[in-house]
């Protein structure tokens, strides 16, 4: 009964399946083989546009070579200052770039706004002396398990755009973000809002070790920003030489829908666990629960029990704890969660 992160999660049957089906016979190596090249048409199908797909094995080196990729080492990568690229990933993006400037802003409920961003581009632009606002980045779903709607997306991108900036979406839970947001299609949230480059991911959601760097368009600078990408991933040691292993778990993950049947089951497992909590008075939800991230505040002796009784949580620095729900996770679990707290609610 492990929600302190679906992390915890083992790998879908679906795709342990398909990395026991590569394993017969040989293949290519370094992504020339025939399962990589399928991925490619298959995201292509996905997100309704041309795009140039690099599976890379972590959400860190993801994130941090498409940042790279778009961001000169004397310019600044505006983010939230709770996005996983500020506060947790070792200065990363800081290496991969060669000293570029992460610059965290606030925004409510884990969100960026228009407003804010906008706030901040005056300063220093044009300037030898500043770091100049390079590329802006967004997490889909945000560290507080919140979800950007379409039109959000796309008012942050127009911001940035006048000063040829580029917009760059973590998804490490991107498809808890889409199986949310019901009607808003992937590329509706993506390059239709104006993101240049989405880093997919699969781990949190029934993968073994698999995330995808996507890059949208058939631009000329576009092609030219995945081109650089493919030394990069490279040079930093991120090119697997037998790449269809990595590329076997994406395209079993997107292929009969089971990337959003994942996220469906984890969503509705937080919104099960959510609306549990919001029946007991000594609890409090801290932000609105629209993926499948709950951040709650309750009673240190209700976390304690909950401790004691084996669950899995984590706490935050503020007394608060996040629960994560992820595929894995089902109705008897959240509702033995939900006892416990309830007993030490009554007690």
């Amino acid at each position: 009964m492990n929600f302190a992160s679906d992390n915890t999660s083992g790998i879908a049957p679906e795709i342990f399946e398909a990395l026991a089906r590569a394993n017969h016979g040989t293949a290519s190596s370094y992504g020339e083989d025939d399962i990589t090249a399928h991925l490619e048409r298959h995201f292509a199908e996905i997100f309704e546009t041309e795009v140039t797909v690099f599976p890379v094995a972590t959400g860190t080196a993801a994130n941090a070579l498409a940042l790279a990729t778009l961001t000169p080492s004397w310019g600044a990568i505006l983010c939230h200052q709770e996005s996983h690229i500020f506060t947790n990933e070792a200065n990363a993006p800081e290496f991969y770039t060669g000293g570029a400037k992460l610059v965290p802003l606030p925004g409510a409920n884990g969100k960026l706004d228009a407003a804010t961003v906008a706030a901040q581009l005056p300063g220093g632009l044009g300037s030898v002396h500043y770091p100049q606002p390079s590329i802006i980045s967004l997490t889909q779903s945000t560290e507080a398990g919140t979800v950007y709607r379409p039109t959000e997306i796309a008012a942050i991108a127009e911001v940035g755009r006048p000063h040829g900036m580029s917009l760059h979406m973590d998804g490490a839970r991107f498809a808890n973000a889409v199986a949310f947001l019901d009607g808003a299609t992937p590329a509706d949230i993506t390059w239709r809002a104006g993101v240049d480059v989405l880093t997919f991911g699969a781990t949190k959601n029934g993968a073994m070790a698999a995330e995808a760097v996507v890059f949208f368009g058939s631009r000329a600078q576009a092609r030219a920003a995945a081109h650089e990408f493919g030394f990069r991933r490279k040079r930093g040691g991120h090119l697997w030489s037998k790449l269809r292993f990595l590329s076997a778990q994406l395209e079993a993950y997107l292929a009969d829908g089971l990337w959003l049947r994942n996220a469906y089951r984890a969503n509705r497992a937080a919104a099960r666990l959510a609306e549990g909590l919001r029946q007991i008075p000594s609890v409090s939800l801290l932000f609105p629960v629209e993926a499948n991230e709950v951040f709650v505040r309750m009673p240190e002796e209700t976390i304690r029990a909950l401790e004691d009784s084996g669950f899995g949580i984590l706490r935050w620095d503020d007394g608060s704890i996040r629960l994560v729900t992820s595929v894995d996770t089902i109705d008897a679990d959240v509702d033995a969660l939900l006892a416990i707290v309830g007993q030490r609610q009554r007690a």
